[in-house]
């Protein structure tokens, strides 16, 4: 089941969902700590963990899947969210240098497809990081987050999934080990939790996040079929897109 944009919006508005945002954003900025002169986009639901960058990438930009639905995201100044189709990015091949997918991948109903369109949008040193539930933990049993929705993946489906698109792991890292209430005293604690899970239970971390970079061969990884290349939902105006996609117009 895909969590419309209203649920995910209230999640991260909540006590639970601000905790979570926070631990999960730590690990995404480590790993990417010099966006600087980038082309930085999310899909599914990124938009609690792009602002950051903002100011330092040169563009920072939401693919909202369609299943999904699409808000209004910066609150101030142009829209930068867009209505997207997962097998169709609106995107120039090679336009984008970090690719964050986080409430996007367990609920595509073709995965292979979205991770050789995320291939395709990449640069050549292009990195995608991917947050997913992790199959064994609780978090993944509770329908009150949005981690308890869609799919979840273990370490090892993961690396399949990745090498079978043609991209390196290079960097995993686990988050959420506190309790998935919104006990007041537990999220006091939740760094707490964090360090201490780390240490004693890192296998049943709430999500899986991992950092890999696209490899580039002869040929590009072959799913059994073409790339949508025409015209998607339209993007609204201000959408940060580079020159040539398909939200500057449709040539054709």
């Amino acid at each position: 089941m895909q969590l419309d944009v209203i649920d995910l919006h209230e999640f991260y508005s909540r006590p639970l969902g601000a905790v979570a945002r926070r631990l999960i954003g730590r690990h995404i900025r480590q790993s990417w700590r010099d966006v600087k002169g980038m082309n930085v986009f999310g899909f599914g639901f990124a938009t609690p963990y792009l602002a950051v960058f903002r100011g330092e990438a040169t563009r920072v930009g939401a693919l909202m899947p369609a299943g999904q639905g699409v808000m209004t995201w910066p609150e101030l100044g142009p829209m930068q969210t867009a209505l997207v189709d997962d097998h169709g990015l609106p995107l120039p091949d090679a336009s984008v240098d970090r690719l964050l997918i986080i409430h996007g991948l367990e609920s595509s109903d073709s995965i292979r497809k979205l991770l050789r369109e995320a291939w395709r949008v990449l640069a050549q040193d292009g990195h995608i990081l991917l947050v997913v539930p992790n199959r064994r933990s609780i978090w993944s049993l509770f329908e009150n987050t949005p981690f308890g929705h869609g799919r979840p993946f273990s370490r090892g489906q993961l690396t399949q999934l990745l090498r079978d698109a043609m991209f390196t792991p290079l960097e995993w890292k686990q988050a959420l080990f506190l309790l998935p209430l919104n006990w007041p005293l537990g999220l006091k604690w939740a760094n707490a939790w964090e360090r201490i899970g780390a240490l004693l239970w890192p296998a049943f971390s709430g999500v899986i996040i991992v950092d890999a970079s696209k490899q580039v061969y002869a040929a590009a990884p072959s799913f059994g079929f073409e790339p949508v290349r025409g015209r998607l939902s339209p993007v609204p105006a201000g959408f940060n897109l580079p020159r040539g996609s398909v939200g500057e117009g449709d040539k054709s």
